[in-house]
């Protein structure tokens, strides 16, 4: 819109839409990356004039890798032009979402937004028993003993099970963190129940 006479010129802000999962994406499925995002976010930080990037997130979250990198990538321009970031949660910045929304120095939502989820997951299924009664003989070869870990035809093994729940912590440990270095005071209350995975809407969340 035109400026009416004697008003200042609106301040700059680049908007950079994260909707969808996250993950690195394929052919039948794109989703939200550091591959599908990283033209944007550089273009977004050389906006002529910018005063601030908004980021409007809608993500219920996926791989840790993508968040952290495209995480990563938001703060390293933001410190480099020195701008102010601002997040704009719509239905959901949970779990790796909420990873997004951390790269923000403020974050902003609606009441009814899901937040949080700071936590790790992983499932499957197991088969073992269907392949019997199929009478299917499943047959692996490999090189390395645990190669074939966490294989959904194999019985579990606690062994693999321990290793996977270690993996999971160390990437839990990374995920708090990073929250608590970016939200830093902001965070309230017992940090048993704030990075047990739960998630809350905003209006709760802020409390």
């Amino acid at each position: 819109f035109p400026n009416l006479p004697g008003m200042a010129s609106p301040p700059v802000v680049a908007v950079l839409k994260l909707s969808g999962i996250i993950s690195a994406g394929s052919p039948l499925r794109q989703g939200i990356s550091i591959g599908s995002m990283a033209a944007s976010i550089e273009a977004a930080f050389k906006v002529p004039g910018l005063k601030a990037v908004a980021l409007v997130i809608n993500s219920p979250g996926g791989s840790p890798a993508q968040s952290s990198l495209i995480h990563k990538r938001i703060r390293a321009f933001a410190d480099e032009k020195d701008v102010p970031v601002f997040a704009f949660a719509e239905d959901a910045a949970a779990s790796g979402g909420y990873m997004l929304a951390c790269a923000a120095d403020e974050i902003f939502a609606d009441a009814n937004s899901i937040i949080g989820s700071i936590g790790v997951i992983s499932s499957g299924f197991g088969f073992t028993g269907l392949i019997d009664k199929l009478g299917v003989e499943r047959r692996v070869h490999s090189a390395g003993e645990n190669k074939a870990m966490l294989d959904p035809f194999q019985p579990e093994n606690p062994e693999h099970v321990a290793r996977l729940l270690a993996l999971q912590k160390d990437i839990h440990e990374g995920f708090k963190r990073m929250v608590k270095g970016r939200r830093g005071s902001r965070l309230i209350g017992d940090e048993t129940k704030l990075f047990s995975g739960e998630f809350w809407t905003a209006s709760h969340a802020l409390s």
